[in-house]
């Protein structure tokens, strides 16, 4: 197993290619968020014949390993909906969605119509409001604030694009004291939120009195797993599905140690 780091530059990615050709790899793995520079990629491979399997980004027509962010962004708008509709149910509603709106990649794009389909068959014609982080999740914080003042008659369903955002939206509804009128559902499930064994956990079964109800999670940290058995078969020869997408489930205080087991409880 041969490993190569592109850091981010698709300069780069063509340089590690251009070596697994010239070291006659058997397969490349190809992770590059550059996807300018993956077409080329793909030719090269392609005229040493030497096969692909891409991860979240498309690499030519080679299979790939990806997560549905479009199913997600529809998980974690229905969890705000369901929850509000069991806690809420006479209380009038706003919905925010929060995040890096603005982000034209394609992972962002679904990820937003999905929740944005969600709510609009569970609240028809109440539009969301698109609280734009440009990318900084520490503005999660001042924009939902300054968003709170304003809505302090209203329930407030908040879904975030990702994790670090909800946590900055968490401490933007407990500076304004509307943790009992707010409710925020994330993507991703990464370690700021499920904590590792001895970090601090905000999804926790003594936890449940949180604003950030839950995550939609990804599992990147497993991709491993996964992975590993698609390359396995295609190695063999075998024919490999074009696309296959990892399991996305809401992972909440009542479910999370069941996907990630608290390891230090002994």
């Amino acid at each position: 197993m041969l490993y190569y780091d592109n850091a981010g530059d698709g300069e780069t990615a063509v340089e590690n290619a251009t070596d697994a050709i010239n070291r006659k790899v058997d397969l490349l793995i190809a992770y590059n968020a550059d996807t300018s520079a993956n077409p080329e990629i793909a030719r090269r491979m392609a005229a040493a014949g030497i096969p692909v399997l891409a991860l979240n980004y498309t690499v030519g027509d080679a299979p790939i390993y990806t997560c549905d962010n479009l199913a997600a962004g529809r998980i974690a708008g229905h969890a705000v909906s369901a929850f509000a509709r069991e806690t809420w149910p006479d209380d009038a509603t706003v919905l925010v969605i929060l995040g890096d709106v603005g982000d034209p990649g394609d992972a962002v794009t679904q990820r937003l119509k999905g929740v944005t389909e969600a709510l609009g068959a569970d609240y028809p014609g109440v539009e969301p409001t698109l609280l734009d982080t440009g990318g900084q999740p520490q503005r999660g914080d001042s924009l939902l604030t300054k968003y709170l003042m304003q809505q302090s008659r209203s329930k407030v369903l908040v879904v975030t694009l990702d994790d670090p955002t909800a946590l900055w939206a968490k401490s933007a509804v407990e500076t304004t004291r509307r943790v009992n009128d707010c409710v925020i559902v994330s993507h991703g499930l990464d370690r700021s939120i499920h904590g590792g064994s001895n970090e601090k956990k905000e999804l926790d079964p003594t936890n449940r009195a949180s604003a950030v109800l839950g995550s939609v999670a990804y599992y990147c940290d497993r991709y491993g797993y996964l992975v590993l058995p698609l390359a396995m078969r295609m190695l063999k020869g075998e024919t490999v599905p074009p696309r296959t997408v990892t399991r996305h489930l809401l992972v909440t205080a009542a479910n999370v140690y069941q996907e990630y087991p608290p390891y230090d409880m002994n």
